[in-house]
């Protein structure tokens, strides 16, 4: 019979890592090869906010708060209709409850939003985790750029219609 087959292959299995050289980084002597789109902290680019709430909402841990009012904008046109416009006052992130799920990255319609590679941003104090919109912005310098499109994939419509934009602004002059 078979008794006490499992208990020698688990200890096969210990023996081989026993002998085996250990592969311990040197954290902070030695910098971590992560890969380009990992996810350290998040990134605010507010010029794209419109603080449309999404984020917050649709956070699972209720980690974002965001703070706006709304401008209004005066009519370009005569006889036209005045617009108004959300101005971002507040946007922080509490990275002390964060559970880094990306959904506030998915479902902001306006790119406003990104995961930075950094990882390093402890703090002595747990009311220092809580970041705010200038601290936010910081990060966006680390932000990788987006991948390349594949070969012979299609281009986006909103680039080609920014490129027939272009050249014809281009024949206009």
């Amino acid at each position: 019979m078979t008794f006490g087959k499992g208990l020698v292959q688990g200890l096969a299995v210990t023996l081989r890592s026993m002998l085996r050289r250990s592969a311990t980084a040197q954290y902070p002597d030695v910098q971590p090869e992560l890969p380009a789109r990992s996810r350290g902290v998040i990134a605010l680019q507010e010029e794209n906010c419109t603080s449309c709430m999404l984020c917050a909402r649709e956070c699972p841990s209720w980690c974002i708060y965001i703070d706006s009012h709304k401008e209004t904008i005066p009519a370009t046109t005569e006889g036209g209709r005045d617009r108004s416009q959300n101005v971002l006052d507040r946007f922080d992130i509490d990275y002390s409850i964060c559970m880094y799920c990306s959904i506030c990255i998915e479902v902001c319609p306006f790119d406003a939003l990104h995961w930075s590679p950094e990882f390093a941003y402890a703090e002595g104090d747990i009311v220092d985790l809580t970041h705010d919109m200038n601290r936010l912005r910081e990060w966006m310098w680390t932000v990788p750029a987006p991948p390349a499109l594949d070969p012979g994939a299609e281009e986006s419509k909103e680039l080609a219609s920014f490129r027939q934009k272009q050249e014809d602004a281009g024949d206009a002059s």
